[in-house]
C-alpha cells in the first residue's frame, strides 16, 4: 500500500506531463506490462464492452492503440466515438482514467507502426477476423500457414481493416491508494483547447 500523500502541489499542470511521469515510474516498477489498459466502449445498443489493449504511444494529442477495424471494439466505435481507458499499476498502488473519443489515425501512422511489428504479428493480422466467430483453431492455423507461404520473402502490407486510434481525452483522473480506503483522486477536466481544470475527488 503506498501511503505517501499525492497533493495539489505534486500535480503536472499538464495531465499528459503528469501521466508521462506516473508511466515512467510504472515501467520502473512494474516492468512487465506497465502499458497495459481496459479499453471500454459502447455501441448504438448500449451494451458496454471492455478488454485490455495495449498504449503504443501518447502525448498532448492523446493517448493510441491499434486494432483490427472490423471487431467488436472497431464496430462499437464506429457506432459511438466515446470510450474509456483504464491503467492500473499495482507495485505503485495507482490507477489512471482517461476519458474521451477515439478518432482513427492516419493512414501514414499506421503503416509505420504496423511495419515496426514482428513478422508474426503482421501475419495474424491477416489471418485473424477478429471477434468473428470460427469453426476451430485448424482454421486459423491453416490460414496463417498460407499466407506465410504467399508472402515468404515479401514485404507484408498493413491490412485495409486494421490500424489505430488516438483517443482525445477530456477528463483524466489519477487515484493514489492510500490507508483505511482514504485514497487520493485528482481529476483533470477539459474546459476548453488547453484549458484544464484540476479538482479533488472523495474517495
Amino acid at each position: 500500500m503506498n501511503t505517501l500523500p499525492l497533493l495539489e502541489n505534486d500535480l503536472e499542470k499538464s495531465p499528459f506531463r503528469q501521466f508521462a511521469r506516473w508511466f515512467e515510474e510504472a515501467k520502473q516498477r512494474q516492468p512487465q506490462f506497465h502499458e497495459a489498459m481496459t479499453v471500454s466502449t459502447c455501441g448504438a445498443d448500449g451494451v458496454v464492452s471492455s478488454r485490455m489493449s495495449l498504449l503504443k504511444g501518447f502525448d498532448e494529442h492523446g493517448f493510441v492503440f491499434y486494432t483490427n477495424y472490423n471487431s467488436r471494439k472497431g464496430k462499437q466505435l464506429s457506432e459511438n466515438a466515446r470510450i474509456s481507458l483504464c491503467f492500473f499499476w499495482a507495485a505503485l498502488d495507482r490507477q489512471v482514467r482517461v476519458e474521451g473519443v477515439a478518432v482513427k489515425t492516419t493512414a501514414e501512422e499506421s503503416d509505420a507502426y504496423f511495419a515496426s511489428r514482428p513478422r508474426g504479428s503482421q501475419l495474424g493480422a491477416w489471418a485473424s477476423s477478429q471477434s468473428s466467430v470460427i469453426a476451430g483453431r485448424g482454421d486459423l492455423d491453416a490460414r496463417f500457414a498460407e499466407l506465410e507461404t504467399s508472402y515468404r520473402e515479401r514485404q507484408i502490407p498493413r491490412p485495409p481493416h486494421w490500424g489505430g486510434y488516438r483517443v482525445i481525452p477530456v477528463e483524466i483522473e489519477f487515484w493514489q491508494g492510500r490507508a483505511d480506503r482514504l485514497h487520493d483522486r485528482f481529476v483533470y477536466r477539459l474546459r476548453e483547447p488547453r484549458d484544464w481544470v484540476i479538482e479533488r475527488l472523495s474517495p
